[in-house]
């Protein structure tokens, strides 16, 4: 095997960690009256929800939430049912990267943008909305463990690109 497929094996191989990771962030958000329900579940019956008292409180307070969202106003729900739907849209995006990545590298900088867009929705909209500060810590944390895989692999493109001869190789 040549240094150059070695190379772009190697990317395709980050790439489908960080779509595989996007795929089922999406799919998570199709279900979450009953993930709430689950997780309010394992924190009441295990010692974590003791050892976690602020995070049994806010689960609490969330399933509260989406239960009554989900009784009363389950049109509300439809948001996340399209924030799930644009995670595999984005997933899909990640395609041509496979097929192509340096024709395609714009798109791993555009989720790398995107990934640091998060930390400021977090900042700005967290507050706004009651969420507590350790939480948006954690939203925060997607876009910084999202950008790592994407930094690597737009790395590898440009090494790729560097080499020469950009020839799509089948995904």
């Amino acid at each position: 095997m040549s240094e150059r497929n070695a190379l772009l094996r190697r990317t395709r191989g980050w790439l489908a960690v960080f779509v595989v990771c996007l795929v089922l962030s999406g799919l998570t958000a199709f279900p979450l009256v009953h993930e709430l329900r689950w997780t309010q579940s394992l924190l009441h019956g295990t010692p974590l929800g003791e050892a976690l008292p602020g995070l049994t409180g806010w689960i609490d307070r969330v399933r509260a939430g989406l239960d009554t969202a989900d009784a009363d106003y389950p049109f509300l729900l439809y948001g996340t049912d399209w924030l799930a739907f644009a995670h595999l849209v984005i997933a899909v995006a990640f395609y041509g990267v496979l097929r192509d990545p340096v024709r395609n590298i714009w798109v791993v900088e555009f989720a790398m943008i995107a990934c640091a867009g998060i930390i400021p929705v977090a900042l700005i909209c967290g507050p706004l909305r009651g969420i507590p500060f350790w939480w948006s810590l954690i939203d925060m944390s997607f876009g910084v463990f999202g950008v790592i895989p994407l930094y690597v692999v737009r790395r590898k493109i440009k090494v790729l690109e560097e080499m020469g001869e950009r020839v799509a190789v089948p995904a």
